[in-house]
C-alpha cells in the first residue's frame, strides 16, 4: 500500500501553462523543505527531466502505451516512495490521447488509476465567466474523475481575477491560485536542447526552475493544494521493483557505461536501476566532455534523451568516438536509442561521428513523432528475434540507409529499421525498459560473456 499525497495537473489543451506551473509547484514546495516527486504523463523525457530538477530527485514518465496501463500505479508508487508530495504533469488536454484511447492512455485515465485529484490549469487571458462553463464541463464529462479545482493563468487584473473567482464559486470549483500574464515568463533553455541542460547541470536550467518556484510561491495557495493532495486515498498496489524474481547471485559486476552527465542520464531512470539489479556496476559517461570510457567498461548504453543538437560537440570529442568504435569492434555490447544511433553513424550532416555503423545522418525540417509496436527482426543483446515491444520515436534526423543487413525492428506500414552488428543494437526507437526488464538482463549477460576475435 502506498500513501503519498498527490495531485495531477492538467489543462483543457496544450498551451495553458501546465508545465511551468508544475515546475513552480515542485520548486516552491522543495524550498519549504518538503520531499517531493515529479512525474510526466506520456513519453516526454524532457519534461520529466525538468520535473526531476525541480524536485531534487529523478523525474519519471508514466506512459500507459509504453509500459502498459497495469504498471502505471506500481511505477508511481515506486518513484514516489518517501515523498511528502507527488505531482503528475499531464499531457495535451485532460481527456486527450494521441492514439484515440482516452479510456486508458489519457491524463484522465492516469489520474483515475492513481486515485488522484486533478487540478486544471486554465489560460484565462481571453475568458470571463465562461471559465465556469468550461471547468464544469470537464468535471461533468467523467463521473469517475476527481476534479479538485483550478489554477488560473494569464489573469489580466485584480478585477478580472475577482470575476473569474466569482463565476467558479457559483459552480463550486475551488481556485488554488491566479497568475498574472507576466508571471510565468519563458525562463527555461530552448526545448531543442532536450534533456541536456538538466543532465549536464547547466546553470540556466536551475535558475529558470527557481524563478518559476518563486512565481508560484507568491500566487498559489500551496497549503490548500497540499491539503487537497493529502486527501487522496492510499493506493493498494505493490510498488514496481527493478529486482528480478530470482535475484542474481553475487559475482563479477561488469561496468556498464550509461550516457549522461553530472546530474543524470539520457535514459529513463529505471534503465540504470534495472541494470544495477541485473548485476551491473553503472557508471555515467558524458559523451560531450569525457574523452575516455570508464575504466573497465564492458558495455555502453546511450539513451533516447541524448539531444540531436549536440552533434558538433559529439563530433569534436574524437578520442571518445574512437574508444566507442573500439568497444563495438571488440564485440562488447553497445545499445543506442534515439539520437544515440546518429552518434554511432559514420557522419551526421558532414560531421564525423563514431563510425560504428556504415550510415550517414541528415537533419531535416520537421519531426518524426509517434509510437510504434515493433517486432525484433534479429537476435540481439536487446531482444530475441520475434519479440514485440512498443517504443516511441521523436527525431528530426534520418539515417541512410535506414537499416543494416541485420535490421533491429520492423513494424506495420514501415520498412525495417535499425542496426544489429555483433553486440551492437542501434535504433531510433526508444522503448521503456521497465516494460521489458529482460533487456537489462540480456545486456549484463552479454557484458559478462567472453568475446571472439575482433571483426
Amino acid at each position: 500500500m502506498t500513501d503519498v499525497p498527490r495531485v495531477v495537473l492538467s489543462a483543457p489543451s496544450s498551451g495553458h501553462g501546465t508545465g511551468a506551473v508544475s515546475l513552480g509547484v515542485l520548486a516552491a514546495l522543495t524550498d519549504r523543505g518538503i520531499p517531493v516527486a515529479g512525474f510526466k504523463v506520456g513519453p516526454d523525457q524532457v519534461d520529466a527531466a525538468y520535473l526531476g530538477l525541480a524536485a531534487g530527485r529523478a523525474g519519471r514518465t508514466l506512459d500507459p502505451r509504453l509500459v502498459g496501463p497495469e504498471r502505471i500505479a506500481p511505477l508511481f508508487a515506486y518513484g514516489a516512495a518517501g515523498a511528502g508530495f507527488a505531482l503528475v504533469q499531464g499531457t495535451m488536454g485532460l481527456y486527450d490521447s494521441v492514439a484515440g484511447r482516452p479510456e486508458s492512455e489519457s491524463t484522465a485515465a492516469v489520474a483515475t488509476a492513481l486515485r488522484s485529484p486533478v487540478v486544471l490549469v486554465v489560460d484565462v487571458a481571453a475568458m470571463g465567466q465562461s471559465v465556469a462553463a468550461l471547468v464544469h464541463g470537464f468535471r461533468a464529462y467523467d463521473d469517475e474523475l476527481w476534479l479538485g479545482g483550478v489554477i488560473l493563468n494569464r489573469v489580466a487584473s485584480p478585477r478580472h481575477e475577482a470575476l473569474l473567482r466569482e463565476a467558479l464559486d457559483d459552480v463550486g470549483v475551488p481556485v488554488y491560485g491566479a497568475l498574472r500574464r507576466h508571471e510565468l515568463p519563458p525562463v527555461l533553455p530552448a526545448r531543442r536542447f532536450g534533456t541536456g541542460p538538466v543532465v549536464r547541470a547547466d546553470a540556466d536550467a536551475g535558475r529558470g526552475v527557481r524563478r518559476l518556484g518563486e512565481a508560484v510561491a507568491a500566487t498559489v495557495d500551496l497549503d490548500r493544494l497540499l491539503a487537497l493532495a493529502r486527501s487522496a486515498p492510499a493506493l493498494t498496489v505493490e510498488p514496481w521493483s527493478p529486482e528480478p524474481p530470482d535475484s542474481p547471485q553475487p559475482g563479477e559486476r561488469p561496468v556498464v557505461a550509461l550516457a549522461g552527465g553530472t546530474a543524470g542520464a539520457y535514459s529513463h531512470p529505471e534503465t540504470a536501476e534495472l541494470l544495477r539489479a541485473a548485476g551491473a556496476e553503472v557508471v555515467t559517461l558524458d559523451p560531450v566532455r569525457d574523452e575516455a570510457l570508464p575504466a573497465g567498461a564492458r558495455a555502453l548504453v546511450v539513451g533516447g534523451g541524448l539531444p540531436e543538437t549536440y552533434a558538433e560537440q559529439l563530433s569534436a570529442n574524437r578520442r571518445l568516438c574512437i574508444a566507442v568504435a573500439e568497444l563495438a569492434r571488440s564485440g562488447r555490447p553497445v545499445v543506442a536509442e534515439g539520437a544515440g544511433l546518429l552518434w554511432l553513424a559514420r557522419e551526421l550532416d558532414g560531421l564525423p561521428m563514431c563510425g560504428v555503423l556504415d550510415a550517414t545522418g541528415t537533419v531535416r525540417d520537421g519531426l518524426v513523432v509517434g509510437y510504434r509496436t515493433a517486432t525484433a527482426v534479429t537476435d540481439s543483446v536487446v531482444a530475441a528475434a520475434g519479440t514485440t515491444v512498443t517504443g516511441h520515436k521523436q527525431h528530426a534526423a534520418v539515417l541512410t540507409p535506414r537499416a543494416g543487413d541485420r535490421p533491429a525492428w520492423r513494424w506495420e506500414g514501415g520498412n525495417p529499421e535499425g542496426f544489429v552488428r555483433q553486440a551492437v543494437h542501434a535504433s531510433q526507437l526508444v522503448p521503456h525498459w521497465a516494460a521489458h526488464p529482460d533487456i537489462a538482463a540480456r545486456l549484463v549477460a552479454a557484458a559478462l560473456a567472453p568475446v571472439g576475435e575482433p571483426a
